[in-house]
């Protein structure tokens, strides 16, 4: 490390959220030469763990915890558990707590999403909402005792919590306020054939329903109908938890997300924001981004600690990626299929496997692969190197895609 990349670096860097992005941040500093302090704070009390497996194994009871395997001591990266971030005042260079305020030199804002809530059920005993390891603890009672369940939403959440409570042995009814699954995600045509899923795993799936009130034992619908339930898990997606910010100065987007730029500096000097709780333009795409997904929790940190290390980070310009496990099948996405013009298949929905292409103006702009891991690969590396494709080549699930290459 040069002398001059020394006298720069800030003497004290705090990280608010001790997630994936939190976790990732303080890891990503130390491995890129930073010597300073390194507080991590997280308000939930236990020692940070990984999301994905709380819909899955620990959910199922198949596994304690998701802690990451991670020395912090060893790091010299200082925890701060059970401590929540309340405000931020700039000027001071201090961060509010729970327990006091922080000073920093430069603050990361890590805080992620929280889960919308029902509105009506706010501190109702049977209903459950599925974001922290307590919410799994929760839920694991529930699936033991093979509860009638009904799911609120159909999306990612959603799928993966009622293929675990189906190998559970529950009954599960999915009530979705849309048309389709996965309505917010992904267009009709690609998610209305994964309505037949739910059925093949002994699901019910009821479209178009909006939940009335929950009541003790039951679900009551806006259309009249009654669904039992002895237990009710809310996934009707997720906000920017940025709250906290109110009044900070920090610029925030219409849907609460941190602004930031292609460095992932926020409009106050000597912050910066990573992970679901951050929007970031894409020159790839046009547009601004707010990507929740672990891929991008993963990424962005090494973008921050470089910038906080030698103000010399490249843009911030990922492909987005996300994964899902459900009802048997492993669903892969990569990329942004918005504005995009054309639609391709390689196989047909009907198939175990297939494979949805969007091309924009014949350059792959997003690839969605349902039980074809090959595809995905080759696929984002095709819209990583904005590479232009043959559709009739793409189309054709015989030939490997990286083949279709202009």
């Amino acid at each position: 490390m040069s002398e001059q990349t020394q006298e720069r670096q800030p003497h004290h860097v705090v990280v608010a959220g001790a997630g994936m992005a939190g976790v990732q941040t303080a890891l990503a500093l130390r491995e890129q030469g930073f010597t300073g302090a390194v507080t991590l704070i997280g308000a939930e009390p236990h020692r940070p763990y990984d999301r994905p497996p709380l819909s899955k194994a620990v959910l199922l009871g198949k596994a304690e915890d998701s802690a990451f395997d991670v020395d912090f001591e060893a790091l010299d990266i200082t925890l701060r558990l059970g401590v929540e971030a309340t405000g931020l005042r700039a000027a001071a260079h201090e961060l509010d707590t729970g327990q006091g305020p922080v000073a920093y030199d430069t603050l990361v804002v890590a805080t992620g999403a929280g889960p919308v809530v029902l509105p009506g059920t706010e501190g109702a005993p049977d209903v459950h909402l599925l974001r922290t390891l307590d919410d799994a603890a929760r839920l694991r009672p529930v699936l033991d005792r093979g509860h009638d369940v009904v799911v609120v939403g159909a999306g990612w959440i959603g799928a993966e919590f009622t293929t675990a409570a189906r190998a559970a042995g529950c009954a599960v009814t999915v009530v979705e306020a849309a048309g389709r699954p996965l309505a917010g995600a992904l267009p009709a045509e690609v998610a209305a054939p994964m309505a037949a899923w739910y059925a093949e795993s002994g699901a019910r799936l009821l479209t178009g329903a909006r939940v009335a009130r929950v009541e003790p034992g039951a679900v009551h619908l806006a259309d009249g109908r009654t669904v039992p339930a002895g237990a009710v898990v809310v996934g009707i997606g997720a906000r920017p938890a940025t709250g906290w910010l109110t009044g900070s100065g920090i610029a925030l987007g219409p849907d609460g997300s941190v602004t930031a730029d292609a460095a992932l500096r926020t409009s106050l000097p000597d912050v910066y924001a990573v992970g679901d709780c951050v929007s970031f333009p894409s020159a790839r795409y046009g547009e601004r981004l707010a990507v929740h997904h672990w891929d991008n929790a993963l990424q962005g940190p090494r973008t921050v600690a470089a910038d906080i290390v030698d103000g010399r980070a490249p843009a911030y310009d990922p492909v987005p990626y996300f994964w899902s496990e459900q009802f048997g099948r492993f669903v892969q996405y990569a990329g942004h299929h918005t504005g995009a013009g054309t639609l391709l298949w390689r196989g047909s929905p009907d198939d175990p496997a297939w494979t949805a292409l969007w091309l924009r103006e014949d350059v792959l702009a997003a690839v969605l692969a349902v039980g074809r891991p090959r595809d995905l690969t080759q696929g984002r590396k095709l819209i990583e190197a904005g590479a232009a494709v043959d559709p009739v080549t793409a189309a054709d699930p015989s030939v490997p895609l990286k083949s279709a290459r202009r």
